[in-house]
């Protein structure tokens, strides 16, 4: 009887210091951004605060091919319809496809896309900075259009987040994660208090980097610092990038491509002065959304990339919609006889 009592006694003593240890550490493994989930940082220290603007699902509705006067092709960026609402809201119709679905804008791209039945006027053809020299080089080398048509793309999307609460205490997490996290940022901790602090890349890829006036442009709670991915180069994207989009927009006659590039978050923040963006503004007409990010962080925008994400905040993307519509009107002005 005496060990039974003690055998309880120890059980139950383990189990009240699992469930103190779980307590403590199962908060930090719910994650909301990209970053802080790959990092394994807390979202109480790099989770968005202040809140976004709110969107109307109405207007982030799919057209069909034979419906749509634009047809968007690109990546997570404009997987959401979230920047495609400031041109519903002018009226236009959106068809947005993946560059996965497509795989690119081949020889013989014209007449597969009238074969869909699209008879508008627009292509935006969107892409991460990261991405663009491979999307471009297999378009280029591409004869024949083979699509994989995604079930994904007609399928309702919801509104982005207008807040969320960073320091929610969530239990759904796995216990060995929110150890790997306090970890994490105890190393972050070491390496961000030291006065000769500069851009580190974390043992999981992430790189932290200080950012002038952190504190005026975003809203998280250590907000001097911000999460970028690692790999994302300094240099500029090589210039063959500019002979390819030449070589594409005449595979377009008869529609007006908009070129948009999405400069990667590390180049907004850390390497702002590169010149793809004016270069391709300037040969191909394409919206400059690195200036617009260098203005729109000039006006002290808030989260315009929230510190957790490799994404731009809704505000961001609204921001992007804004461009792309401008440019979709300087293309239907120069179109109009004189």
């Amino acid at each position: 009887m005496k060990h039974a009592k003690l055998f309880a006694v120890l059980v139950g003593v383990i189990l009240l210091g699992y469930g103190a240890v779980g307590f403590y550490f199962l908060p930090l493994a719910s994650f909301q951004g990209d970053l802080t989930r790959t990092g394994l940082l807390p979202e109480t220290q790099f989770g968005w605060r202040k809140p976004q603007p709110a969107m109307d699902i109405n207007w982030m509705q799919q057209a069909t091919w034979a419906q749509a006067d634009v047809l968007v092709i690109g990546d997570s960026f404009s997987d959401g319809r979230v920047w495609q609402t400031v041109l519903t809201q002018q009226g236009l119709k959106v068809h947005t496809e993946s560059w996965d679905a497509m795989r690119g804008i081949c020889a013989d791209f014209t007449p597969w896309l009238r074969a869909q039945g699209f008879v508008g006027k627009y292509v935006v053809l969107e892409s991460i900075e990261r991405n663009v020299p491979e999307i471009l080089a297999k378009s280029v080398s591409c004869d024949k259009m083979q699509t994989h048509p995604s079930l994904r793309a007609d399928t309702p999307r919801t509104p982005p987040a207008v807040s969320f609460d960073p320091d929610e205490r969530n239990y759904d997490g796995r216990l060995s994660i929110g150890i790997k996290v306090m970890n994490s940022y105890q190393q972050y901790e070491r390496l961000s208090s030291s006065p000769s602090f500069k851009p580190t890349i974390l043992p999981s890829g992430i790189k932290v980097a200080r950012i002038e006036y952190g504190c005026e442009l975003f809203s998280h709670t250590r907000c001097n610092d911000a999460l970028f991915l690692g790999g994302d180069k300094a240099e500029e994207i090589e210039a063959s990038a500019l002979k390819n989009i030449e070589i594409l927009n005449s595979r377009m006659a008869g529609f007006a491509p908009i070129w948009t590039f999405v400069p990667n978050k590390s180049t907004t923040y850390l390497y702002p002065n590169k010149q793809f963006w004016n270069q391709t503004e300037q040969r191909v007409h394409a919206p400059n959304l690195l200036r617009m990010s260098q203005q729109a962080i000039q006006a002290k925008t808030i989260d315009l990339y929230p510190a957790n994400n490799t994404h731009f905040s809704t505000t961001g993307y609204l921001l992007m919609g804004k461009e792309i519509s401008k440019t979709m009107q300087d293309a239907a002005n120069q179109s109009l006889p004189h």
